[in-house]
């Protein structure tokens, strides 16, 4: 079964869009990460983690311009990874990247699909609020 627990937008200012997702949408931030590939704020409704990416001069990853922001990519949960792989290159997807193992960012395996829409496939959750019960 495959579930969308992740969407990824790319942001130009990560504290201002946080804040705002904060404020106004009641997302709890559950993790940051500065890494040689992009900085990031990882927020949760406690379903869904949305990660706000910013990538500064140097760092890889980046769509367009600096000042850009949009979807990013979005990711799925799958309990056989290997599985959707072959379905995705079957009907015209192609693996993209594997993100390396890198503290405070998750890997996940990248794929495009047949119109270059980037999604994370992946075993483990993302980051999640804990909500009370």
């Amino acid at each position: 079964m495959v579930k969308i627990r992740h969407i990824a937008i790319q942001v130009p200012d990560l504290e201002k869009s946080a804040a705002f997702y904060e404020g106004v949408l009641g997302l709890i931030r559950v993790g940051e990460a500065e890494s040689p590939i992009g900085n990031a704020i990882i927020l949760s409704d406690g379903t869904i983690n949305l990660t706000l990416l910013n990538f500064p001069e140097g760092t890889q990853g980046r769509v367009n311009g600096p000042d850009w922001a949009g979807l990013h990519h979005f990711g799925v949960l799958v309990d056989d990874a290997d599985e959707l792989a072959r379905k995705i290159e079957a009907s015209g997807g192609k693996f993209f990247r594997k993100i390396p193992a890198i503290p405070g960012v998750q890997a996940e395996t990248k794929y495009k699909d047949p119109t270059g829409i980037v999604f994370d496939v992946s075993e483990h959750d993302w980051t999640q609020a804990k909500l009370p019960a």
